[in-house]
């Protein structure tokens, strides 16, 4: 039977995908895990998007990002696309790729692109191309961007998030546990250990 590890995310938050990069690890030789991605926008239209040029965003990845991504050997930097993009775009093709099921490497995809090759993750040229890498047909992604039926999934996962209370990313989900923030392999691994208990 296979297990799942739910993740509420924004492609926007480092983060989530230092908490990724731990999850993967942990499930490495868990080929019975499977890991669903959830959205949940940080900042949603029209609220402003943060700029890396504003005090707050150097000052967050000093004290708080960069140190934990030293701990666990997660490699990254700031972008310096400003302001940053939206990612609503970016999550309607997480609907189109998880129908194509390569949501996880999609996932993977968009998140790398942002914190390693800073590149703007909301410009609809690099999100087919990233999609293409990802291994889904870039004509058929890029139709999907439009396809109001994306857009309605979309909404209605971020409706989840609301009913869920999702109010900090990464959320985790493993059975009955809850955990806000990034989860070391240890306690993912006895997360999972006790879903399968329970």
């Amino acid at each position: 039977m296979t297990a799942q590890i739910h993740v509420w995310s924004d492609f926007v938050c480092p983060f989530c995908l230092i908490a990724d990069e731990l999850i993967e690890r942990a499930i490495d030789d868990r080929p019975d895990v499977e890991v669903v991605h959830h959205a949940h926008e940080l900042r949603p239209r029209p609220v402003p998007t943060l700029r890396p040029e504003d005090p707050y965003l150097p000052d967050i990845w000093q004290r708080a990002v960069y140190p934990v991504a030293r701990r666990h050997d997660v490699p990254m930097r700031l972008p310096t696309i400003s302001p940053q993009p939206y990612t609503e775009l970016a999550f309607r093709g997480a609907q189109y790729a998880s129908d194509q099921n390569r949501a996880d490497v999609y996932h993977r995809r968009v998140m790398t692109a942002f914190f390693r090759e800073d590149l703007d993750i909301g410009d609809r040229v690099i999100l087919v191309r990233l999609a293409e890498e990802a291994g889904l047909d870039p004509a058929a992604y890029a139709a999907a961007l439009d396809d109001r039926e994306y857009a309605d999934r979309h909404r209605q996962a971020l409706a989840e998030s609301a009913r869920m209370n999702i109010t900090v990313v990464p959320t985790i989900v493993i059975g009955a546990r809850r955990i806000e923030g990034v989860a070391t392999e240890g306690v993912i691994r006895r997360a999972l250990h006790e879903a399968a208990a329970a």
